[in-house]
Protein backbone atom coordinates (compact mmCIF):
# COMPACT_ATOMS: atom_id res chain seq x y z
CA UNK A 1 0.00 0.00 0.00
CA UNK A 2 1.39 3.36 -1.07
CA UNK A 3 1.95 5.95 2.34
CA UNK A 4 -1.15 8.25 2.26
CA UNK A 5 -1.20 11.30 4.10
CA UNK A 6 -1.80 11.40 7.69
CA UNK A 7 -4.31 14.11 8.62
CA UNK A 8 -6.10 14.72 11.58
CA UNK A 9 -10.32 15.52 10.85
CA UNK A 10 -11.68 18.21 12.98
CA UNK A 11 -15.17 16.75 13.89
CA UNK A 12 -18.24 19.07 12.03
CA UNK A 13 -21.49 19.44 14.00
CA UNK A 14 -23.23 16.90 12.20
CA UNK A 15 -20.34 13.94 12.99
CA UNK A 16 -20.45 15.18 16.68
CA UNK A 17 -23.92 15.10 16.63
CA UNK A 18 -24.03 11.58 15.23
CA UNK A 19 -21.71 10.16 17.73
CA UNK A 20 -23.89 11.29 20.71
CA UNK A 21 -26.83 9.77 19.02
CA UNK A 22 -25.22 6.59 18.49
CA UNK A 23 -23.78 6.55 22.35
CA UNK A 24 -27.55 7.56 23.73
CA UNK A 25 -29.10 4.75 21.81
CA UNK A 26 -26.57 1.76 22.97
CA UNK A 27 -27.49 3.00 26.79
CA UNK A 28 -31.09 3.06 25.67
CA UNK A 29 -30.38 -0.48 24.53
CA UNK A 30 -28.45 -1.87 27.60
CA UNK A 31 -31.48 0.23 29.87
CA UNK A 32 -34.20 -1.64 27.72
CA UNK A 33 -32.33 -4.94 28.34
CA UNK A 34 -31.71 -4.04 32.15
CA UNK A 35 -35.43 -2.82 32.74
CA UNK A 36 -36.99 -6.02 30.68
CA UNK A 37 -34.43 -9.23 30.99
CA UNK A 38 -36.03 -10.42 34.45
CA UNK A 39 -39.13 -10.83 32.92
CA UNK A 40 -38.69 -12.46 29.90
CA UNK A 41 -39.43 -16.11 29.49
CA UNK A 42 -36.66 -18.83 29.27
CA UNK A 43 -37.11 -19.30 25.84
CA UNK A 44 -36.76 -15.95 23.57
CA UNK A 45 -36.69 -15.77 19.76
CA UNK A 46 -32.88 -16.18 18.89
CA UNK A 47 -33.08 -15.75 14.49
CA UNK A 48 -35.85 -14.33 12.16
CA UNK A 49 -35.93 -15.12 8.72
CA UNK A 50 -36.38 -13.06 5.79
CA UNK A 51 -39.97 -12.48 5.88
CA UNK A 52 -39.42 -11.26 9.96
CA UNK A 53 -40.34 -14.26 11.67
CA UNK A 54 -38.77 -16.01 14.61
CA UNK A 55 -37.71 -19.12 13.55
CA UNK A 56 -34.96 -19.97 15.61
CA UNK A 57 -35.63 -20.07 19.61
CA UNK A 58 -33.21 -19.96 22.47
CA UNK A 59 -32.43 -19.41 25.89
CA UNK A 60 -32.99 -15.80 27.00
CA UNK A 61 -29.43 -15.06 28.19
CA UNK A 62 -29.17 -14.68 24.30
CA UNK A 63 -30.39 -11.47 24.46
CA UNK A 64 -27.21 -9.71 25.55
CA UNK A 65 -25.39 -11.04 22.53
CA UNK A 66 -27.51 -7.90 20.61
CA UNK A 67 -25.85 -4.90 22.58
CA UNK A 68 -23.01 -6.90 23.38
CA UNK A 69 -21.95 -7.16 19.46
CA UNK A 70 -23.61 -3.70 19.37
CA UNK A 71 -21.45 -1.93 21.68
CA UNK A 72 -18.17 -4.23 20.16
CA UNK A 73 -18.66 -2.80 16.30
CA UNK A 74 -19.43 0.90 17.57
CA UNK A 75 -16.24 1.05 19.37
CA UNK A 76 -14.52 -1.07 17.25
CA UNK A 77 -15.58 1.15 14.10
CA UNK A 78 -15.50 4.21 16.39
CA UNK A 79 -11.38 3.28 17.11
CA UNK A 80 -10.80 2.30 13.30
CA UNK A 81 -12.35 6.04 12.06
CA UNK A 82 -9.45 7.26 13.61
CA UNK A 83 -6.91 5.99 11.19
CA UNK A 84 -8.80 7.04 7.49
CA UNK A 85 -5.50 6.30 5.98
CA UNK A 86 -5.61 2.44 6.19
CA UNK A 87 -9.15 2.49 4.11
CA UNK A 88 -9.81 1.12 1.20
CA UNK A 89 -10.44 3.36 -1.44
CA UNK A 90 -11.99 3.29 -4.94
CA UNK A 91 -9.81 5.16 -6.38
CA UNK A 92 -6.15 6.74 -5.65
CA UNK A 93 -5.61 8.80 -2.34
CA UNK A 94 -2.89 11.85 -3.08
CA UNK A 95 -1.96 14.61 -1.20
CA UNK A 96 -4.19 16.49 -2.96
CA UNK A 97 -7.88 14.38 -2.64
CA UNK A 98 -6.93 12.93 0.76
CA UNK A 99 -8.92 15.74 3.10
CA UNK A 100 -12.18 14.93 1.01
CA UNK A 101 -11.74 10.99 0.49
CA UNK A 102 -10.86 10.91 4.36
CA UNK A 103 -13.73 13.12 5.64
CA UNK A 104 -16.21 11.37 2.99
CA UNK A 105 -14.94 7.93 4.24
CA UNK A 106 -14.92 8.83 7.98
CA UNK A 107 -18.29 10.13 7.53
CA UNK A 108 -20.02 7.14 6.02
CA UNK A 109 -18.42 5.09 9.03
CA UNK A 110 -20.15 7.39 11.71
CA UNK A 111 -23.02 6.91 9.47
CA UNK A 112 -23.11 3.24 9.67
CA UNK A 113 -22.13 3.09 13.29
CA UNK A 114 -25.28 4.62 13.75
CA UNK A 115 -27.28 2.55 11.52
CA UNK A 116 -25.89 -0.29 13.01
CA UNK A 117 -26.90 0.79 16.55
CA UNK A 118 -30.28 1.61 15.47
CA UNK A 119 -30.85 -2.03 13.93
CA UNK A 120 -29.55 -4.14 16.78
CA UNK A 121 -31.83 -1.68 19.11
CA UNK A 122 -34.60 -2.45 17.21
CA UNK A 123 -34.15 -6.09 16.81
CA UNK A 124 -33.24 -5.90 20.94
CA UNK A 125 -36.86 -4.49 20.86
CA UNK A 126 -38.90 -6.56 18.77
CA UNK A 127 -37.71 -9.97 19.97
CA UNK A 128 -38.59 -8.56 23.72
CA UNK A 129 -41.55 -7.76 22.61
CA UNK A 130 -41.95 -10.94 20.39
CA UNK A 131 -41.18 -13.07 23.95
CA UNK A 132 -43.86 -10.93 25.88
CA UNK A 133 -46.42 -12.39 23.29
CA UNK A 134 -46.31 -8.17 21.97
CA UNK A 135 -45.34 -8.95 18.68
CA UNK A 136 -45.02 -11.41 15.77
CA UNK A 137 -41.36 -10.66 14.68
CA UNK A 138 -39.56 -8.03 13.35
CA UNK A 139 -42.31 -7.78 10.08
CA UNK A 140 -41.76 -8.40 6.50
CA UNK A 141 -40.32 -4.66 5.69
CA UNK A 142 -36.95 -5.02 8.33
CA UNK A 143 -34.92 -6.50 5.97
CA UNK A 144 -35.61 -4.62 2.96
CA UNK A 145 -35.25 -1.31 5.09
CA UNK A 146 -31.88 -2.67 6.91
CA UNK A 147 -30.40 -3.33 3.43
CA UNK A 148 -31.50 0.15 1.90
CA UNK A 149 -30.20 1.92 5.00
CA UNK A 150 -26.68 0.01 5.08
CA UNK A 151 -25.96 0.06 1.04
CA UNK A 152 -27.62 2.90 -0.60
CA UNK A 153 -24.79 5.07 1.94
CA UNK A 154 -22.34 2.83 0.40
CA UNK A 155 -23.12 3.27 -3.44
CA UNK A 156 -23.54 7.38 -2.65
CA UNK A 157 -19.81 7.47 -0.60
CA UNK A 158 -18.30 5.18 -3.75
CA UNK A 159 -20.07 7.75 -6.20
CA UNK A 160 -18.41 10.83 -4.41
CA UNK A 161 -15.33 8.96 -3.52
CA UNK A 162 -15.05 8.34 -7.24
CA UNK A 163 -15.97 12.30 -8.21
CA UNK A 164 -13.18 13.26 -5.70
CA UNK A 165 -10.15 11.50 -8.03
CA UNK A 166 -8.36 15.51 -7.51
Amino acid sequence: MEERPKIKLALTLADKLFEIVGWLILLFIWGLISANYANLPKTIPTHYNAAGQADGFGGKAFILTLPLLATILFIGLTLLNKFPQVFNYPTAVTQDNAFKQYKNATQLIRYLKLVIVIIFGLITFKTIQHANGASKGLGVSFLPLTLGLIFIPLMVFVIKSLKTKY
